[in-house]
């Protein structure tokens, strides 16, 4: 593999790495932030677990995705 190659393959890991950073914080962390300081109703309990492990779930399918796109480097 040629280096450009390998840069491009880095630079795609490192922005799905990003993405399920930005999935766990805008869909784990704000929500319970938000329940922590009271900030959000109290009906949309159940939801909100729902959703955030739903955001949960995409930001381990991000970072599983840009693990196995280094390993091509091998």
């Amino acid at each position: 593999m040629s280096l450009v190659h390998n840069e491009q393959t880095k630079l795609t890991a490192n922005a799905l790495d990003r993405a399920s950073t930005a999935c766990l914080t805008v869909g784990v962390l704000g929500p319970s932030a938000a329940a922590l300081y009271g900030l959000g109703s109290a009906a949309a309990g159940g939801w909100i677990g729902f959703g955030a492990l739903l955001w949960l779930a995409a930001a381990g399918l991000l970072h599983s995705m840009a693990r196995r796109t280094l390993r091509s480097l091998r």
